[in-house]
């Protein structure tokens, strides 16, 4: 008996040591136009290859950008066990670009959520300060299913412009004291398009805060042997990382990963059937055009919560 009990004591913690353990990560998707199609990066296979990826990779909650409405139907009938949070940035419903929030219900619970508007006038959709676009930040309080709502945390996914460098300053200050607001003492995960890297001093804003930590300078181990956005050109390198994944002082990250997977395409008709150098004559090549499910790269981070 007494081996039994201490058997279900090692079991318990084993499972509270895993529920408090979480795979994260942010993705920009790349928003459907008729431009990227005509160009080789078509919507149709690009979501069929992200979400192949996703589930594949299977993180417990990430943050998308740049997903419409169409996009976003079409990634939870391909993604496994993932609801959302979010709305569109141009109306609160439907309209434009959502920055949603994916998470895995069988592995989490929604406790709360929310989203603000990267505007002098947050609580409703409208351009801020010299934005080129309407921008949103979409937040969630989430608990393992296991977990007691004491150990929740909370998950803000942004975008920020591409344009307006006061709306970007603006914007980051607005999300610090948002989630000074929305979530005083409690672990949070940020993820997004911050369309900075970690040399601007916007980055410092979220990193000077006291709030939160860069999980890639934070991480244990690291996978990242090129920056996040790409262009949809696989030869370039830019050690720039705009994508970030920030978390709570007190949070172990314990590996990093920028993940560079692409996807080949046959460009016009088939070519003839090559050799291979050193390589077994069963074994027949053709040439395809190495492709990009997106512009940007995704970031995959492990980490641990610490609650107090």
């Amino acid at each position: 008996m007494k081996r039994i009990c201490l058997l279900s004591v090692y079991i318990t913690i084993a499972v509270l040591q895993l529920s408090a353990q979480m795979l994260v990560g942010t993705y920009n998707i790349r928003n459907k136009n008729n431009s990227d199609s005509l160009n080789g990066n078509g919507w149709g296979k690009r979501c069929q290859v992200i979400c192949d990826q996703l589930n594949f990779m299977s993180p417990d909650i990430f943050g998308a950008q740049e997903v419409l409405h169409g996009q976003l139907m079409d990634m939870l009938g391909s993604l496994d066990g993932y609801d959302y949070i979010g709305v569109g940035r141009d109306d609160g419903k439907t309209g434009g670009e959502y920055e949603p929030i994916f998470y895995k219900t069988d592995r989490l619970r929604l406790l709360d959520h929310g989203d603000f508007w990267l505007s002098e006038t947050p609580d409703r959709p409208g351009l801020g300060w010299d934005a080129a676009c309407v921008r949103i930040c979409t937040w969630g309080k989430f608990a393992g299913q296991t977990a007691t709502d004491d150990e929740a945390f909370y998950f803000f996914n942004l975008h920020m412009d591409h344009v307006g460098v006061v709306a970007r300053r603006e914007a980051a200050k607005l999300i610090v004291r948002k989630i000074s607001e929305i979530a005083p003492g409690t672990p949070v995960i940020v993820t997004g398009d911050f369309n900075v890297d970690q040399k601007n001093e916007i980055y410092n804003t979220f990193t000077d805060s006291g709030l939160l930590k860069d999980s890639f300078l934070a991480s244990r181990k690291r996978f990242a042997e090129n920056g996040t956005f790409n262009s949809f050109d696989t030869e370039l390198y830019s050690d720039s990382r705009i994508d970030h994944v920030f978390v709570s002082p007190a949070t172990e990250v314990q590996v990093y990963g920028i993940l560079t997977d692409g996807y080949w395409a046959p460009d016009g008709e088939p070519t003839e059937q090559l050799k291979g150098h050193d390589a077994p004559q069963e074994i027949s090549f053709s040439k395809y055009s190495r492709r990009q499910p997106s512009d940007h790269y995704p970031v995959f981070v492990r980490l641990a919560f610490a609650w107090e």
